[in-house]
């Protein structure tokens, strides 16, 4: 009887199996399903609603959406990205396929004849060399003065948050490219000491220089700067453009004993970062704090900050002003920021965007004659050129780039950072996913794609007639209001002239002594040339 049973269930077609489980899931959604109404009262067609939808986001960003319409970043810029740190040919032909006539759109004003750099200040050794023409920290006499190599280098993203094989790419690429690495708020990981010089950053909860209650640190944070000498300035995190304002918590269950270790934070116990600083609650008393770190360390200190209200950035330049104390260098975030994970209403709404932001900061402190002191670091979404080149006609001396970094270690933006299921293992925890990344093919990408971003920078600040971007003023760059006759330059639409920066030649840049990079260790720097044989783009 059984054995007769189990040949007819076996005889029986797919068919007859499909509709038994498509029954099933029905049964189970309408007698036993309490949390979603959809699926009580259309079974099966509910679920697949759900399936079709989760399609949604690639099918729009791989096959629906044009090159020039995905936020945040569209294809044309990704595939700019990823030609650039592969070494392929990153031209397009046929034109601009922008339209070049919207709103905000910006011009750089080419010069008659192109600046020609004489040969004997050519640089054999790399002739993408880019370095800052401010040293951080001169101004106010720190022991440890610091000219960063390269004037676009890596933002803030804590080990934690990306993956330990990604931020070891980075560091890698970095070192290759002469540029600094940001640590983030995370604390300095065994991945960020692969030899690129390194920023590192003390956020709200002092991970990797706290006490045990949580409270910054000197004595530690002494002890990490003396023992590793590649840590060549600090930045305090007030706050950061994807959420302005707003704490976190680092739950128990993503706690590994490594992230323990590095963080100074104990195991099995949710942790805390909170929104404001528990050293300091007003501008005199983080001005104490800016000082004492410098002291005590010898090294440039700044801040990190999203903008918003502006009045405690009066406040801040008067006390600088009054007293010739305070930060070496000012991080200035885009409202667009968007490495830290965020709830939709602090992404959207919270902090303004880079060219508002940086504009009314600037603006403060170029009418209280502090912007010789200060370095001022631009970051929101500036890892292209132009952007790049407006930018510093701004103001603004150097250059951070998050997500256009991630891009070139293999991110997809697949915006799933906030999942720990990143496909590309760049933004996750996942063993499993990381290890697809390859260290040594990825730090050649982030190589190349600084070498790359700089050499086209450099053609195109040569192309306006200077030898370095920091000689670009608010008059090389216009943008588009609307129409021809009211596009304006950036200083008839911000309202200011940027400040002249102190600037003879590339060649007097090299000689620094306290030039970053491996310029400071005599070590050879190879850069290789764009080749064109490859003309693929793709991200992986």
């Amino acid at each position: 009887m059984i054995n007769d049973l189990m040949d007819f269930i076996k005889d029986l077609p797919w068919w007859v199996w499909a509709i038994g489980f498509f029954v099933l899931i029905a049964i189970y959604d309408i007698f036993f399903n309490r949390k979603h109404t959809l699926l009580h009262n259309f079974p099966v067609f509910g679920r697949a609603r759900y399936f079709l939808e989760s399609f949604g986001p690639p099918l729009r960003q791989y096959i629906v959406a044009n090159n020039r319409e995905e936020l945040p970043f569209n294809r044309r810029e990704r595939g700019w990205v990823y030609a650039s740190a592969k070494n392929v040919n990153n031209y397009e032909g046929f034109g601009t396929d922008q339209d070049i006539y919207h709103e905000n759109y910006i011009f750089i004003k080419n010069a008659m004849i192109p600046f020609k750099v004489p040969e004997k200040h050519q640089n054999k050794r790399d002739p993408y060399f880019l370095a800052s023409a401010k040293v951080i920290g001169e101004y106010n006499k720190r022991k440890r003065p610091y000219r960063p190599a390269s004037v676009i280098n890596v933002s803030a993203m804590s080990y934690g948050s990306l993956s330990a094989r990604a931020i070891e790419s980075l560091n890698r690429g970095c070192k290759k490219a002469e540029a600094y690495h940001n640590t983030g708020e995370g604390g300095l990981s065994p991945y960020h000491q692969t030899g690129a010089d390194v920023v590192f950053q003390i956020g709200t909860g002092y991970f990797g220089v706290r006490n045990e209650g949580g409270s910054f640190s000197m004595e530690k944070m002494v002890k990490l700067t003396e023992t590793n000498p590649q840590v060549r300035a600090i930045e305090i995190k007030l706050s950061q453009g994807a959420k302005p304002g707003k704490g976190g918590v680092l739950p128990a269950s993503k706690i590994t004993p490594e992230i323990a270790k590095i963080r100074h934070v104990p195991l099995g116990k949710d942790v805390l970062s909170p929104p404001n600083h528990s050293t300091f609650s007003n501008m005199a008393e983080m001005v104490n704090f800016i000082e004492s770190i410098a002291e005590h360390t010898g090294l440039p200190v700044g801040i990190k900050a999203a903008i918003g209200k502006l009045e405690e950035w009066k406040e801040l330049a008067k006390i600088m002003k009054d007293t010739n104390r305070g930060p070496d260098f000012i991080t200035i975030d885009g409202g667009e920021g968007g490495t830290g994970a965020a709830p939709p209403s602090f992404a959207d709404h919270v902090a303004v965007p880079f060219i508002y932001g940086f504009t009314d900061v600037y603006k403060i402190f170029l009418e209280a004659e502090l912007t010789d002191r200060i370095t001022f670091v631009a970051s929101g979404k500036l890892g292209f050129p132009a952007k790049a080149a407006m930018a510093f006609a701004m103001g603004a001396d150097v250059i951070n780039v998050a997500r256009e970094a991630m891009f070139s270690v293999g991110c997809i933006q697949a915006q799933e950072c906030h999942t720990n299921r990143c496909p590309t293992g760049v933004a996750t925890q996942n063993r499993w996913l990381q290890a697809g990344i390859n260290v040594t093919n990825k730090a050649d990408r982030v190589n190349y794609y600084f070498s790359n971003f700089k050499k086209e920078l450099l053609e195109m600040t040569h192309a306006a007639g200077y030898e370095h971007p920091c000689q670009f003023n608010m008059g090389d760059v216009e943008i588009n209001l609307g129409d021809r006759f009211i596009a304006k330059s950036l200083g008839e639409t911000f309202h200011y002239e940027k400040a002249k920066v102190p600037f003879d030649s590339v060649e007097t840049l090299i000689g620094c002594p306290n030039l970053g990079g491996s310029y400071r260790k005599g070590e050879k720097t190879e850069v290789k040339e764009v080749e064109t044989k490859d003309t693929s783009v793709s991200d992986q």
